[in-house]
């Protein structure tokens, strides 16, 4: 598995919506109901849809959030030999600064789970962990330099 970062791409290749997004500090990561690991929120592109929408979308569903700041950091691309028969899969990447959260799911998310560490168990470990590591470098090094 690949995974690369570039700073645009055609917008129609766009499949997916990823938010790196945290709390007062801190991380907020979604626990699905049917798995026993953490993911960062985000989901696919639905017919039609802005891809900024998207990611407000997927952030609402999976965590709640109601006021919330949000802002593009790069496009990434997976290559899987596995799935999408190897072809380069595109989505884009944002960070999120939540202020409020709604105080109930209504998605497939059991729980968010708020915390200082990264997950031990990563439901998309070759991906996730490489995502959140693009964003600290990119955005969150930029504000400890000020």
């Amino acid at each position: 598995m690949v995974v690369n970062f570039y700073e645009e791409v055609d917008d129609e290749l766009l499949k997916f919506a990823v938010i790196l997004a945290k709390t007062e500090g801190k991380y907020v990561f979604c626990k699905h109901k049917l798995r026993d690991s953490l993911e960062i929120p985000g989901g696919h592109r639905e017919a039609g849809e802005m891809i900024l929408e998207t990611a407000k979308r997927e952030l609402y569903e999976e965590t709640g959030a109601l006021d919330f700041h949000i802002e593009p950091v790069c496009v990434y691309s997976v290559i899987n030999q596995d799935e999408f028969s190897g072809q380069e899969s595109f989505g884009m990447l944002y960070y999120a600064d939540i202020k409020s959260f709604e105080g109930q799911l209504h998605s497939e998310i059991e729980k968010i789970v708020i915390t200082d560490e990264y997950p031990l168990k990563w439901t998309y470990p070759e991906i996730q962990p490489k995502l959140l590591e693009e964003v600290e470098k990119r955005l969150l090094g930029r504000e400890r330099d000020k």
